[in-house]
């Protein structure tokens, strides 16, 4: 064996490790997001940020940046996915070392302990009991993306997206967000105005029994091609997807008033759990084995929620099914009606719950306030009054209280700066993708409903899933779409759904 492989060949065998620990790390949030006593935060925070810190020391020591060396310089001897990988690993170290291991397990800790905070703050509407912790999680961010931004000399908000988006840069963003926030208010009122010709929407009445719901979510997660041999479905205060590709953990939550609050949040978590589940099976020990950023990985959800499961072919399948569950009859159940309730459209306080139209305002309002709280220009004091105006200024509505405005996402307190943009490139990437799967597989429509998704997601698999992170986000989109991102397919999605 060549030096350069031998160095390539540790080096693996020091990611494999570090993959276990990272699988350990996501087990410990599922846990504490689920069903850890709130007796056990304090340990909870004491055991992630050792992990943080034995994690960090292992990427950060001085011999992996002399193997990277080392398997780069004969980086000839690698085949395609070694090569990516490669790249992939030399990323993440760059990361890790340009960063103090002082301030990687402060940072742990003021997340852990934020994040217990923000739930009760949350809760009992009370921002003020958060402004400390939250003060600080953002000044140890800051000083995160300030040594980042020297070490790769991007600007510190870039630094830090780089970390959820590979690549991407707000130089990027903001003409894309431009382009949007030009488009949507116009677009938006044609809508509304549109919607008030329609007949009234008339909503299906509760209560609807939550043992049900869980029943009926698990049904379209089979459906869609979801393995429960290797995930589950549980609760939590704020839905989301983690575990490992081999034991996927996603969360929802209920209302008992409206099924179809949980049944969304639970199809578009089971789009991020497919993409995980599909990732390279001999790569996922490795970094070219994950999931390439957020932007695809909210494309994924957001394909499964937004451009599927509220098309009307994927109602034709669901609907006899979730009448049967609830006892349905009536107006309320009608195909027509339940359309309208799904592609409803109006301005809400609530980001997981907007629709596909609103929903891009609620981003790009996120990530103008988080560049903000990054570059000092904003403070975490001052936080309410600028969400409450940015709000009235995107949707034309003011929040009545910090619960429905700045308090109700989980992403700041857990230091997750630079996420939120991912959300909204992730909806563009999902008009893109659905409309090159729609082209490609034949007689599309009459699959869906007849609830034959076994084509759709291996067209996924082939074209997105098993590709990991061996290529950018821009040349899996050029693939799969023939188009790198743009904004054009979710113009073009939302005009002939909205306004056709």
């Amino acid at each position: 064996m060549s030096e350069t492989s031998a160095a390539y060949s540790r080096l693996e065998k020091v990611f494999t490790r570090l993959s276990a620990i990272s699988g350990a790390t996501a087990m410990l949030h599922w846990d504490s997001a689920t069903i850890m006593p709130a007796g056990g935060s304090k340990a909870r925070a004491e055991q992630l940020a050792a992990l943080s810190l034995i994690s960090h020391d292992m990427l950060a020591q001085k011999n992996i940046g002399e193997l990277l060396d080392e398997a780069e310089a004969g980086s000839h001897a690698l085949d395609v996915w070694q090569k990516a990988n490669l790249a992939e690993m030399r990323n993440r170290w760059r990361h890790a070392t340009a960063v103090e291991p002082d301030l990687v397990e402060a940072h742990s800790h003021a997340t852990s302990h934020c994040e217990m905070l923000w739930r009760d703050a949350r809760l009992n509407n009370d921002f003020a009991s958060l402004v400390p912790s939250l003060t600080e999680v953002v000044r140890l961010t800051q000083h995160i993306a300030e040594a980042k931004s020297a070490a790769f000399s991007l600007l510190p908000y870039d630094a830090l997206l780089d970390e959820y988006e590979p690549g991407c840069s707000a130089s990027v963003i903001d003409p894309l967000f431009a382009d949007l926030e030009g488009f949507l208010p116009d677009f938006l009122g044609a809508v509304l105005e549109r919607q008030k010709s329609a007949p009234a929407v008339v909503k299906p009445k509760g209560p609807f029994d939550e043992d049900i719901q869980k029943q009926l979510g698990q049904e379209f997660m089979r459906a869609l091609g979801f393995d429960f041999n290797h995930g589950r479905l549980d609760i939590s205060h704020h839905p989301f997807t983690g575990g490992i590709p081999d034991d996927v953990r996603l969360t929802t939550r209920y209302e008992e008033d409206d099924f179809t609050q949980s049944l969304m949040g639970t199809l578009h978590e089971t789009g991020h759990a497919l993409y995980e589940q599909g990732l390279p099976e001999k790569w996922r020990s490795q970094p070219v084995g994950a999931a390439r950023g957020m932007a695809l990985h909210e494309s994924q959800s957001l394909l499964v929620e937004m451009q599927l499961s509220r098309g009307p072919d994927f109602l034709a399948f669901a609907l006899p099914r979730v009448k049967v569950a609830f006892n349905g009859s009536g107006v309320a159940w009608e195909q027509e009606n339940l359309e309208r309730l799904y592609l409803a459209v109006e301005p809400g306080f609530i980001r997981v719950d907007a629709d596909e139209v609103t929903y891009p305002l609620h981003v790009i309002l996120r990530y103008s306030l988080e560049k903000a709280l990054l570059s000092g220009d904003l403070e975490v004091t001052d936080l309410p009054a600028a969400w409450n105006s940015g709000t009235r200024k995107m949707l034309g509505i003011t929040p009545p209280n910090d619960r429905l405005g700045c308090l109700q996402d989980i992403h700041w307190p857990s230091g997750a700066i630079g996420y939120f943009p991912t959300y909204t490139l992730g909806a563009m990437a999902a008009a893109q993708i659905y409309r090159a799967a729609k082209s490609d597989i034949p007689n599309f429509s009459s699959k869906i409903r007849a609830g034959s998704f076994n084509e759709l997601l291996g067209w996924l698999r082939r074209n997105i899933h098993a590709l990991g992170s061996s290529q950018s986000t821009d040349s899996i989109l050029q693939s799969a779409t023939g188009s790198p991102l743009t904004v054009d397919a979710f113009k073009a999605h939302l005009k002939e759904r909205y306004l056709p």
